[in-house]
């Protein structure tokens, strides 16, 4: 569950936004602290890490 700090503009919802963005560098900070990698993994305010989700390759669309 997020807990949104007190300066959060959307508190009312229960997804954290981003507060700053980095797509040149792969991450995005979210409002409650945590770290969204490119990869979808996560480096969250405590120190834990997400492991990325990564699909198998098989699982990819291909484009024609």
């Amino acid at each position: 569950m997020c807990s949104h700090r007190s300066s959060c503009a959307s508190s009312d919802s229960t997804t954290p936004h981003i507060v700053a963005a980095h797509p040149e560098q792969g991450w995005n900070l979210l409002c409650n602290g945590a770290i969204v990698f490119d990869d979808s993994g996560e480096l969250l305010p405590d120190g834990r890490i997400v492991a990325p989700h990564r699909v198998p390759a098989g699982q990819l669309a291909v484009a024609a």
